[in-house]
């Protein structure tokens, strides 16, 4: 019977069916995917049906065959001597080359779907697509077909970035690089698959696990010890950064014309990138910012120096945006190393922000809008492990008010003499220790049930001494007033429910 198969060792598919007398097996490069599989069954459909009506000719369906000259010789059939094989066809005017056509190799699909794409993106993004393109997933599938880029393929790609050099002595990219460079492969496969009717190979491939980061920002100590020690011309830009949260590119991209001083407000709507001026992060990151009178008195002092040299706020000597990598290799580390402090990215200025602003009890929402996101969960799950240590809100504010409280005594209502506005009890209030404890209860069960009150007062004394014995020490036995440990129930003239089991009688 014709069936369409899977071949075992690459996982293609191939026609098997019988014609003159023979069985045929004729294979594709195709994966085994259902769309796949719907397409070469049409074929299979339609050569059944001209085989049974005796107009089926081999070579236009498989034109490179090897079976063309078994099936050729004397007496098999007709109808390849009388119609052989028109080498001025092309390929794709066979049915089933129409119908298994091989999609573009991946180098011409990525480069179609950048340009398609890159309408969408800021400029900085596409550079850095563009480099992760060339540099890593070219060399490796550009000269495979998007169709036959398999699951295994992907796999063995992505070991293999775990030991190519990294930067410095690293020895292979980390989990974060890994990350992107496959996920921007997911992504062109993904477009592939939905334009050529093929299951991507990339759906289940699951994101390495990334360490968790923590941030490390600066004390307010040494803050105060970096503003007192760095280079004049710099101090203005430090005090910005440490006290407004803005990112490394948006203070480098900010304009004088976003700084407004009537209102005490800077208006963050671009940033510098890769040596131009973009759109910032997100929507979320435009925002105004609020500013505090340190960094009102450093943006006025930093007026004089560059607010009629340049449209920036912080420049250079001629008048262009600070570079970032400048910044840190002949400002920024210098300084931490003669400081004694440890060394970290200058971002962590942006982290400092958000911890003081933390540490002065700002509303977190307040802190979200100034730090540009769009909500508090991240506010919260970066720096929520430095609030206890800057807040003291760790428990002890609860200690301190059951320590006052429990000291001084609460007002409790009691019922005092007079009318109340009810026509009832008045109630008034009065310090704790002058409210009565709650009476005893009446004994019940096995203290006094059914029993003389003599008799159940006795045998109450007797099972709970620490209600009524006269003596407040403790014992040797360990209760309260007595010096012998309690005794059994049956002892005191209660019955024992199962003394088969323990070999005691009642």
């Amino acid at each position: 019977m014709p069936s369409i198969r899977m071949h075992k060792p690459n996982g293609a598919l191939f026609f098997d069916f019988r014609y003159c007398g023979e069985r045929c097996r004729e294979y594709t490069l195709l994966p085994d995917t259902s769309a796949n599989r719907k397409k070469l069954e049409r074929v299979l459909a339609k050569i059944e049906s001209e085989i049974t009506a005796g107009t089926f000719v081999y070579a236009n369906y498989f034109p490179n065959s090897k079976a063309l000259q078994r099936l050729a010789k004397p007496g098999a059939t007709v109808l390849i001597e009388a119609q052989p094989v028109q080498s001025a066809v092309p390929a794709a005017a066979h049915p089933i080359a129409e119908a298994v056509s091989v999609a573009p190799l991946f180098k011409d699909f990525s480069n179609q779907w950048v340009d398609e794409h890159s309408i969408e993106w800021r400029r900085s993004h596409i550079r850095s697509l563009l480099s992760t393109l060339n540099g890593r997933l070219i060399p490796h599938f550009g000269g495979k077909p998007v169709g036959q880029i398999s699951k295994a393929d992907i796999l063995a790609f992505r070991a293999t970035l775990a030991k190519v050099k990294g930067r410095g002595e690293k020895e292979g990219l980390s989990p974060k690089r890994i990350n992107e460079i496959i996920g921007l492969l997911n992504q062109i496969m993904e477009e592939a698959a939905d334009r050529f009717e093929f299951t991507s190979p990339s759906t289940n491939i699951k994101r390495l696990r990334l360490r968790k980061t923590d941030v490390s920002p600066f004390s307010l100590t040494d803050v105060q010890r970096i503003l007192a020690t760095v280079r004049a011309d710099y101090k203005q830009y430090f005090v910005t950064r440490f006290f407004t949260g803005m990112r490394t590119g948006e203070v480098h991209g900010l304009k004088w014309k976003y700084v407004d001083f009537d209102l005490r407000v800077i208006r963050v709507r671009e940033t510098f990138v890769l040596g131009e001026d973009e759109y910032t992060k997100t929507d979320g990151s435009q925002r105004d910012i609020q500013i505090s009178q340190p960094v009102f008195d450093a943006l006025q002092a930093q007026y004089q120096a560059t607010g009629k040299v340049s449209e920036y706020v912080f420049c250079n000597m001629l008048g262009a945006p600070l570079d970032n990598k400048n910044f840190s290799d002949r400002i920024w580390y210098p300084l931490l190393r003669h400081l004694g402090l440890e060394k970290r990215r200058p971002y962590q200025m942006r982290h400092t922000a958000a911890t003081l602003w933390l540490a002065s009890g700002e509303a977190p929402e307040w802190i979200a809008r100034q730090l540009g996101h769009t909500s508090t969960e991240m506010l919260f799950r970066v720096y929520s492990r430095y609030v206890p240590n800057l807040t003291r809100q760790d428990g002890s504010a609860m200690e301190r008010l059951l320590a006052s409280q429990m000291a001084t005594g609460a007002l409790l209502p009691a019922q005092g003499p007079g009318q109340g506005a009810a026509g009832g009890a008045r109630t008034v209030y009065v310090p704790a220790g002058e409210v009565p404890p709650q009476p005893i209860p009446k004994p019940r069960g096995i203290y006094g049930a059914r029993r003389d009150p003599a008799q159940s007062a006795a045998v109450v004394r007797a099972v709970r001494p620490t209600r009524f014995a006269a003596d407040d020490t403790m014992g040797p036995s360990g209760v309260y007033g007595g010096t012998e440990p309690q005794p059994p129930p049956w002892q005191l003239g209660f019955r024992n429910p199962i003394p088969s089991r323990i070999g005691l009688t009642p």
